[in-house]
């Protein structure tokens, strides 16, 4: 018997009486927390999820298992949406939607195969706690080593507010805070070709979409912007050596709003969009709706230096970002303000092309999902359905099914499917072959064409990413006729 011989005897029950030993895994830890974070010389306590090592969130890699121990250390109920993963129903982590949400001091466990590259992330969806930073990366390499020279980091953005966010949303529904009026403020916004303020750089004004801008996401007043916990009072300093190049893995994890990737001096190609490949695209300035992912590589000047990474709120004066810095470069103070930047656009979604390419099928049929409400009483909805969880429209297994979004509001919506990606078919009445991706923006009063093929029976959330409108009303579900 050589070795090869003996090792197959041995993944038999048993060979010469020894019992046959389980292989798996134990799973990774993740702990939900509380934790105080200083903002701006500012105690506050958030939320936090600490995975192995202590450190933020998970990384994995691709083909490894999703086992995962979820233990929730607060006082309060909690459940966390493993957000770009493709898990089966009743392993999602939605309240509502298959699963309970976890109690004080209990813990789950998740376990299904883990074959979706990319960058992810993970957040809470229960509630509001998503804006008391109850979020973190999830990081899914295809290799252990890298593919490419060249080094990653990872930046996780935020929202911030000192508020509880239930007031906010009360009083958003009372008809004030920064919602009052925003229709006539910012819903009929229209910055043509944003040509001024130096925003008309990385292809922003392609294929005559100049006009296409729709309204401001951000009706929550915010009292900081963070990357990776910090404001740009003190921001990171990312060390790259001189020419060396960085992948930038960028997470839109803001409760409300919709930022601009500006990557300053320097310029870069976006390289993936929510952890899916698209041909390179580059430029030096990138939308970043809500819940998406910017994949973004650049590489620093030979001679080195210190080049700010901005990330911009439309329509908001203060941003927040990064300092990419050669060693022994001197970093000089960022100003935490600048010119206030327009509406995200569609212009660059019109674009970008994806690597991977859908099995050549004919679409099944074609669902209208209108988005609705706005009004003073704060009142969202899908279809007019202002009921979460509420199933809007059955799907068979197998099907491709197009999904038209009409967005009839003054405001623009990132729209998310869960359990599924789902491809760019058309924007407006233009088709496209456009990008892979799990959340894509609607803009005012907009219709944009996704399709998705129904490979995943269960129950699953279909949504506005803005965390306040998704409370108010707009969200429902895409049931499978043959799910419980």
């Amino acid at each position: 018997m050589n070795r090869r011989q003996l090792l197959a005897g041995l993944s038999g029950t048993a060979l010469l009486g020894i019992p046959r030993r389980s292989v798996a895994a134990e799973p990774k830890l993740l702990t939900v927390s509380r934790r105080t974070l200083e903002v701006k010389g500012k105690a506050a306590s958030v939320y936090g999820i600490t995975g192995p090592g202590g450190k933020p969130g998970l990384d994995l890699l691709l083909g490894e298992p999703f086992r995962v121990r979820l233990v929730n250390q607060t006082d309060g109920d909690t459940i966390v949406h493993w957000h770009g993963l493709t898990p089966p129903y009743g392993q999602d982590g939605v309240a509502m939607l298959g699963e309970d949400p976890i109690a004080p001091r209990q813990s789950r466990d998740y376990e299904f195969p883990n074959t979706r590259s990319g960058t992810h992330w993970m957040h809470s969806h229960l509630g509001l706690q998503e804006q008391q930073m109850l979020a973190a990366p999830l990081i899914v390499r295809e290799t252990a080593e890298p593919l490419f020279d060249e080094q990653e980091h990872v930046v996780l953005l935020h929202d911030f507010t000192f508020r509880n966010p239930q007031d906010i949303l009360a009083e958003l529904m009372a008809g004030g805070g920064a919602h009052a009026g925003h229709g006539m403020q910012h819903g009929m916004m229209n910055h043509s070709g944003m040509g001024h303020g130096g925003m008309n750089h990385g292809g922003m004004n392609h294929g005559g979409m100049g006009n296409m801008m729709g309204g401001m996401l951000n009706d929550v007043v915010y009292d900081a912007y963070l990357a990776n916990d910090r404001a740009l009072d003190d921001p990171e300093i990312v060390t790259v050596e001189k020419g060396g190049t960085i992948r930038l893995r960028i997470i839109n994890a803001a409760a409300a709003s919709n930022m601009w990737i500006d990557l300053g001096a320097l310029e870069g190609e976006r390289i993936a969009v929510d952890g899916n490949a698209i041909h390179p695209f580059r430029g030096s300035l990138f939308p970043l709706a809500v819940a998406q992912r910017a994949d973004v590589r650049l590489t620093m000047p030979a001679a080195g230096g210190a080049f700010p990474v901005l990330f911009r709120p439309e329509g908001v004066a203060a941003r927040t970002g990064i300092v990419l810095a050669s060693p022994g470069a001197a970093v000089a103070r960022v100003a935490e303000e600048g010119e206030a930047p327009p509406p995200l656009n569609l212009s660059q979604e019109l674009l970008y092309r994806a690597v991977a390419k859908l099995r050549d099928e004919p679409v099944n049929r074609t669902e209208m999902l209108m988005l609705t409400g706005g009004g003073p009483d704060y009142s969202w909805g899908l279809n007019g359905k202002p009921m979460m969880h509420e199933t809007l429209f059955t799907v068979r297994e197998g099907e491709r099914i197009a999904v038209m979004m009409h967005n009839m509001t003054g405001m623009a919506h990132p729209m998310h499917l869960h359990g599924h990606y789902f491809k760019v078919m058309a924007i407006g009445g233009t088709a496209i072959d456009g990008a892979i991706r799990d959340v894509v923006l609607v803009p005012p009063m907009e219709t944009v064409t996704v399709a998705f093929d129904a490979d995943n029976p269960g129950s699953w959330a279909f949504h506005c990413h803005h965390l306040y409108h998704m409370n108010a009303g707009m969200m429902g579900a895409i049931a499978y006729t043959s799910a419980a």
